[in-house]
């Protein structure tokens, strides 16, 4: 069994459309987005196989979010995995248009 990656960063990367979380220097998935005016809809959100497990997803969810708001604009959720983080954290309720 894998190790859990000891250091994660989250990165906007709005050439390919998408959040990027890389575990330990490798990139371990990504949050695949389409932006319209204020509007961010995250699309698909994806763990690569080798990364599943060590609760990447939420950290990449949770820190997309927490971006959208520093920058004053609001996510449409259409992937199933977002609708579920937004359902279970109230405390992102405000983002949602």
């Amino acid at each position: 069994m894998a190790q859990a990656p000891e250091n994660t960063v989250v990165t906007d990367n709005p050439a390919q459309s998408r959040y990027e979380i890389h575990a330990d220097g490798d990139l371990a998935g990504i949050e695949d987005y389409t932006t319209s005016g204020d509007v961010v809809s995250f699309n698909h959100t994806e763990i690569y196989p080798a990364f599943e497990g060590f609760g990447l997803a939420a950290i990449l969810v949770r820190q997309a979010l927490d971006d959208l708001r520093a920058r004053g604009l609001k996510v449409h959720p259409v992937c199933p995995y977002v609708v579920k983080f937004l359902d279970k954290h109230p405390e992102y309720q405000d983002l949602i248009s």
